[in-house]
């Protein structure tokens, strides 16, 4: 075993052992306590009783250290999400919620084929919505993954915050914040919204008073159909183009998920030619991936971005497009409904 594998599982015992203690008197507990006192006029015992049952959970620190968007290239990361078998569950899903799926397009402007491919990549259609209690989850990650494993100031801020939106969405919602469900990192439903998002874009998208993006597709459509259009996406436009590599490149950036501000002409100056005519004016950035031999290159409009606000990763937007467009022409091939692509 090598020093830093060493180190890492004294790492772990130790965050094992010292977070078997009462989260409600971790140090940096009181500032939320008092936050959720003071600003929203909690009761102070009962923000201390859901800490204090919160539990330390090791295998999300082993989770945290291990994702697939690090650790993969993006042939095999690919794989992980575009198999045959997510693709025949996404043409099921989107034949069973067809008549929601329109009407969230018609309501907010975005492509089925995304929300679809959304709900397929980050649950697989509602079979892995998470097991985890999502207080024991952003506890773990706040107080003692941020705190002790990877030492990030800004991270243990932001799990901490989840946290305040845990209670308040609990209160809102007339719900036990010990009940709620969700991923390693906090995430709910089929659409995995962390708390501060299920407060700001979750939808009640059949009117039953409660946006229950664990269990109801109806609602879960309505919410990440909300939450694209809140984050910009632009009805009937692309998302992202191959393209071909011509002469010397530029020198710019590439795979930023920050929104593009170069035109596609300046890519074609640049060395990257979409493999499709595009306007000129038109924003994008260069993508380059790691295929299985050799790269390929992209252009990732401004839609793309979009997606990114989702989930900031080059990776993971290239996977909700590329499924996106298979669902969209299997969807096609099986029921004869042919929805047309934004690009």
């Amino acid at each position: 075993m090598s020093i830093c594998v060493k180190f890492f599982a004294l790492l772990l015992t130790t965050v094992s052992v010292t977070s078997n203690a009462d989260y409600s008197k971790h140090a940096d507990a009181d500032a939320l306590i008092t936050t959720m006192v003071d600003k929203h006029q909690f009761d102070r015992s009962q923000v201390e009783t859901w800490l204090a049952a919160a539990k330390h959970q090791s295998s999300i620190v082993k989770a945290m250290s291990r994702p697939a968007e690090k650790a993969k290239p993006w042939h095999e990361y690919r794989g992980i999400f575009i198999s045959d078998t997510r693709i025949s569950r996404g043409v099921t899903f989107w034949q069973e919620n067809q008549k929601t799926l329109a009407r969230a397009e018609k309501e907010f402007g975005v492509d089925p084929a995304i929300i679809v491919s959304i709900m397929g990549i980050e649950t697989n259609y509602g079979r892995n919505v998470g097991s985890y209690r999502v207080v024991d989850a952003l506890a773990t990650l706040a107080f003692d993954y941020y705190t002790e494993v990877e030492k990030r100031e800004s991270r243990r801020k932001f799990f901490t915050t989840q946290l305040e939106h845990l209670f308040l969405l609990a209160k809102e919602q007339g719900k036990d914040p010990l009940t709620l469900k969700g991923s390693y990192a906090g995430a709910m439903g089929w659409g995995q919204f962390m708390p501060n998002s299920y407060r700001n874009y979750a939808v009640d998208f059949d009117d039953d008073q409660f946006a229950d993006i664990w269990a109801n597709p109806t609602d879960a459509i309505g919410s990440v159909a909300n939450y694209f259009t809140k984050h910009g996406w632009k009805t009937n436009q692309p998302v992202a183009t191959k393209a071909m590599i011509e002469g010397k490149l530029g020198a710019i950036k590439v795979n930023s998920m920050r929104r593009p501000t170069q035109s596609v002409k300046q890519m074609i100056d640049q060395g990257y030619r979409p493999i499709e005519a595009f306007p000129l004016d038109m924003t994008a950035s260069p993508i380059r991936l790691e295929a299985k031999y050799g790269q390929e290159y992209w252009l990732g409009f401004h839609n793309f971005y979009v997606i990114g606000r989702y989930n900031p990763r080059t990776k993971y937007a290239m996977a909700v497009f590329q499924l996106s467009q298979i669902l969209r022409q299997e969807y096609c091939k099986t029921t004869n409904i042919c929805v047309q692509p934004d690009d």
